[in-house]
């Protein structure tokens, strides 16, 4: 039996009441809600009206009849609703529209889902959900989204002003913006977000513009920090996620970027003074602040550095001002090594700041390292600073110096005075002096601790490398095997009564290349083992030329032993004149008075000035270094520019000090004379390696 056709009129009509009941519940009025029946009954019109046969299947018919029932009523109910509403209410009317939308698009499209399954399907059409969507999107979207935006816009400034706003309304009216994108967030984008991000800009620029002159930069910061903050707590609670990061730096842009200069540059609060009076808290806001906006935190730390590298520098010049008018009053002051102390003081400092409030960004890292090569490499009173920090380790390490600290608190100083010499330039002069200082606490039995001459040396090696401390490890070596030896000596002579050398012997065998040189003197010997002294058991007065003939020493040692037997603490020799400096007219007696509570006294020698002796033993060292670092390139490039072989010798060699270009060009030019290198004949700035 066929089934009985059901004309398009007739249909529709069945359809319209089951429309028009949907119509009257989502308008809020007396309704039944649908039974099971009249949702089967709905659903198996429209499958008879699209599965009867030609002319009578009327899918494309119901397809767009399905369209229109939308149209209608946006037309004639929901466009009408929304027009006569502003503000707040019009934004309430629109959110319940579209859920109720919603629930239209729901149940239409169950009522004509047969429609989606096939005729949809077979002709690539838009899906009934969609085109449910589509005609809120063109018909109340489109009309009514510049007011919605503003009206948001609105409310989100006012919320920013103090005002309590119905958060979740706009939640709901933003989840429009993004629904309507059906996926895609260009609706949201071009229609809310940059008209958005363009108010919060303006917004924030009438405020920025206000508090840069009314508050100090502390103020200024807590405020901007918080605004941040808010606005963070903003995207959470009802803008998409997706504008967290542009609103943020929209806002960042207005309060930080825009002002910056401004704002660190305050005279009184800017960066210059939180660092000048330890403002670490705002320190280290500034830091959060900047930190994420690209190259932020240039400015900061450039201030940073200039404000470590003045600190500096007013050290240094105090020590050379203290240091001045010592020597102007013929005093002899530790103010050098108390500017050390002071730099290490101001090294602690700033290390914490940049671990503490700049988080360790290898920017501030890199700004304190800046700061303290310009000050570190300063010269107080004729003393460079490699000498400076020698003599301060010296100070330390030697019984009887003026440091009196604890085994632990002489570890900690060794730690923070080697990272000091990470800045200093001249490491190997550095290296040098230590040497000098280390030879004389070791012969002369001064050193307070071995375990600190160690400890420091495994401290140098970690920073400097192998080579530079190996001569000094093999002089601490020297002198541990000389003890032993020593030791096995007064054994044998205990056990062999009838051996006696006739007097106390110390004996130290010292390996030459690890010992810094000596020069040597024909010391006429005597039989017994004081010689000056012994000149007088022979006459009662001799003149300056006299002894110098008899001892065979040169003028400089004869003048230091002189001074140390006429004119210090012990004045076993008269001389004459009476004054306190040696000449080569002066005559010297024995002084027969002399007396000393003491059975056996130390007669000290007045120290000598190696500053100059050193320098030029460092100079002569660079030059062999030079030399070796040249030989070195060339051998490996075999061919090489002038600028290039410069560049690389110096980059070779700035470890362990800073090469001068002239003295570079000098070895070039000793090479080519001693056939390692030759110039090329067409070019003269190219040089090549003779194998």
């Amino acid at each position: 039996m066929e089934r009985k056709i059901i004309e398009l009129d007739q249909g529709w009509a069945y359809m319209l009441k089951g429309i028009t009941k949907l119509k009257r519940i989502l308008e809020g009025l007396t309704e039944d809600p649908f039974s099971s029946e009249d949702y089967i009954f709905l659903y198996t019109t429209i499958y008879n009206m699209c599965t009867q046969k030609p002319p009578h299947d009327y899918s494309q018919q119901l397809y767009d009849m399905y369209r229109e029932v939308f149209d209608e009523y946006i037309a004639s109910m929901v466009l009408p609703s929304l027009k006569e509403k502003h503000d707040e209410f019009m934004l309430s009317e629109l959110v319940q529209r579209w859920l109720n939308h919603k629930v239209m698009v729901r149940w239409q499209s169950r009522f004509f889902h047969y429609l989606d399954r096939y005729f949809v399907a077979r002709r690539s059409l838009p899906a009934l959900y969609e085109v449910g969507l589509t005609c809120f999107r063109d018909l109340v979207y489109q009309e009514v989204k510049a007011n919605a935006r503003d009206a948001v816009i609105s409310l989100i400034d006012k919320e920013r002003e103090g005002e309590q706003i119905d958060r979740a309304l706009l939640k709901n009216v933003i989840d429009i913006f993004v629904a309507i994108g059906m996926g895609q967030m260009e609706l949201y984008e071009q229609d809310f977000e940059v008209h958005m991000l363009q108010d919060s800009g303006a917004y924030y620029s009438r405020k920025a513009s206000s508090w840069i002159s009314d508050d100090s930069c502390p103020d200024y910061m807590l405020k901007a920090e918080e605004c941040l903050k808010r606005e963070r707590d903003r995207v959470s609670h009802y803008l998409h996620i997706s504008s967290e990061q542009k609103l943020v730096e929209k806002v960042q842009h207005e309060l930080l970027v825009v002002y910056e200069m401004q704002l660190l540059e305050k005279e009184y609060s800017g960066c210059r003074a939180l660092l000048r009076d330890d403002k670490v808290e705002d320190l280290s806001r500034m830091y959060r602040l900047y930190h994420k906006i690209p190259k932020g935190l240039d400015p900061v730390s450039t201030i940073f550095k200039q404000h470590v590298t003045a600190e500096g520098m007013a050290l240094v010049q105090q020590a050379e001002d203290v240091a001045s008018s010592q020597t102007a009053n013929g005093g002899v002051g530790m103010q050098e090594l108390v500017l050390v102390r002071k730099i290490i003081e101001l090294h602690d400092k700033y290390v914490a700041y940049v671990n503490d409030c700049f988080l360790n960004h290898s920017l501030f890292h890199k700004a304190l390292k800046e700061a303290f090569e310009v000050f570190c490499n300063k010269a107080v009173s004729g003393s460079s600073s490699a000498e400076l920090l020698a003599t301060f380790c010296d100070n330390i390490l030697k019984k009887g110096g003026s440091e009196k600290l604890s085994d632990e608190a002489i570890e900690e100083t060794l730690e923070k005075v080697v990272k000091l010499l990470a800045y200093i330039s001249d490491k190997d002069l550095f290296a040098e002096f230590y040497r000098k200082k280390l030879a004389r606490r070791l012969l002369f039995d001064r050193s307070a601790n071995e375990d600190h001459e160690k400890s420091i040396l495994t401290k140098l090696k970690q920073q400097c490398g192998a080579q530079f401390t190996s001569k000094m490890e093999g002089m601490v070596t020297d002198l541990t095997l000389a003890r032993e030896n020593q030791n096995s000596f007064e054994e044998y002579l205990h056990n062999n009564t009838n051996v006696n050398p006739g007097l106390d012997l110390t004996v130290t065998v010292l390996t030459t290349g690890f010992w810094p040189s000596y020069k040597s003197c024909d010391l006429s010997l005597p039989q017994e083992m004081a010689a000056a002294l012994l000149l007088f058991n022979n006459a009662d007065r001799l003149s300056y030329s006299e002894m110098m003939t008899q001892l065979n020493l040169t003028h400089d040692d004869l003048v230091r032993l002189l001074h140390s037997l006429s004119c210090a603490k012990y004045k076993i020799l008269n001389k004459e004149p009476n004054t306190k400096t040696i000449l080569q007219t002066d005559n010297f007696e024995f002084n027969s008075k002399f007396t000393d509570r003491m059975r056996r006294i130390k007669v000290p020698l007045p120290p000598v000035d190696e500053r100059k002796r050193v320098i030029e033993d460092v100079d002569k060292d660079r030059r062999y270094a030079i030399d070796a670092a040249l030989v070195r390139i060339m051998k490996s490039r075999k061919v090489l520019g002038h600028q290039q072989l410069v560049m690389e010798c110096v980059e070779q060699l700035g470890r362990m000090f800073k090469p001068d270009i002239k003295a570079i060009k000098k070895r070039m030019e000793d090479l080519i004379t001693r056939d390692y290198l030759e110039r090329d004949k067409d070019n003269q700035n190219i040089f090549k390696y003779l194998a």
